[in-house]
């Protein structure tokens, strides 16, 4: 898309009060607001000016809508982008016709390009144990220091070991651990909560952790604290444990454009390739359908399909 004025939506007061409305009524999360306030931004300054202080809302017709799903079509965006902004702006002009701000929603017919479905890209077994020792090698050849191996061990563990989001795992404290059951309640998108489960290996690395952390400073393993820290103690980010996974993954001889969500799809595979039930696997994953989950279910078919195929007489 041609480049628009940029129109800060957070001036506009009918924004304003959608924002605190998918805030206080729909939990919103800070990610989720930030993707509606970009989308409505975005729309905005394909519609007017930068300068302008309150949008004519009122005045957008089905024709605006149409134009700005096929700029955005024009400009290369992919179909998940345009059809996730479509969401954000349907969304919004529903709001303001539930307010009586306007009578019609010039997005409510619209629909973007259908989503292609894809199956997940991940990791054998055999590739996740290389992968999960590589930081003991480096320990090991005193190229990683102790904190580092404990914690970079932890956190992949703990990624693999309950399929979650890095954004939930690196909100996790000591005290939402559960030592003697495993389980974890961690909160994924639009702020629910669920419970996943650290298996033997996941919960062994998280007390060595412990153990080390607390050698060094009892105050860093309250329970308030965060697990997961950086080198400088300081909470870790997402870009953080995507950059050691990258090292890592070169270091074992794996393809280092895999990423920390590998892992999420790599559990997925991996239970319902042993049989696990595909309901249980939706909650441990905190898909809101079922649908979502079943995208897992090709692969594991995929592989029935190749095993098959390289043993039956008559394949």
């Amino acid at each position: 898309m041609s480049q628009r004025p940029v129109f800060d939506a957070r001036v506009d007061p009918l924004v304003k009060r959608f924002e605190t409305y998918i805030l206080a009524e729909r939990n919103a999360s800070e990610n989720t607001r930030e993707g509606y306030l970009s989308d409505i931004a975005q729309f905005a300054g394909f519609m007017w000016k930068d300068d302008v202080q309150v949008c004519g809302w009122k005045s957008v017709a089905d024709s605006d809508a149409r134009r700005f799903v096929a700029e955005l079509t024009k400009s290369g965006a992919r179909a998940t982008t345009v059809r996730r902004k479509l969401a954000s702006l349907r969304t919004f002009f529903r709001y303001l016709q539930r307010t009586e701000e306007i009578d019609d929603n010039p997005f409510s017919l619209l629909r973007g390009p259908k989503k292609a479905k894809t199956v997940p890209r991940t990791m054998s077994a055999s590739d996740i144990a290389l992968f999960l020792a590589q930081p003991r090698k480096d320990f090991r050849a005193k190229v990683l220091d102790r904190f580092g191996y404990l914690r970079d061990t932890a956190i992949f563990e703990f990624l693999y070991s309950t399929g979650c989001r890095i954004s939930e795992a690196i909100s996790v404290t000591w005290g939402m651990i559960g030592w003697r059951d495993g389980k974890v309640i961690v909160t994924g998108k639009g702020r629910k909560d669920r419970l996943v489960i650290l298996g033997s290996k996941a919960l062994e690395a998280l007390s060595r952790l412990r153990a080390d952390m607390e050698s060094r400073n009892p105050a860093l393993v309250g329970a308030e604290s965060d697990v997961f820290l950086s080198d400088r103690r300081e909470k870790i980010s997402s870009r953080f444990v995507e950059r050691r996974m990258k090292r890592y993954l070169a270091e074992a001889g794996l393809p280092t454009d895999l990423s920390p969500h590998k892992l999420r799809h790599s559990f997925a595979t991996h239970l319902l390739d042993a049989g696990a039930d595909l309901r249980s696997v939706q909650e441990m994953l905190g898909h809101a359908s079922l649908s979502t989950t079943q995208i897992y279910t090709h692969v594991s078919i995929g592989r029935l399909q190749d095993a098959y195929a390289s043993a039956h007489p008559r394949a």
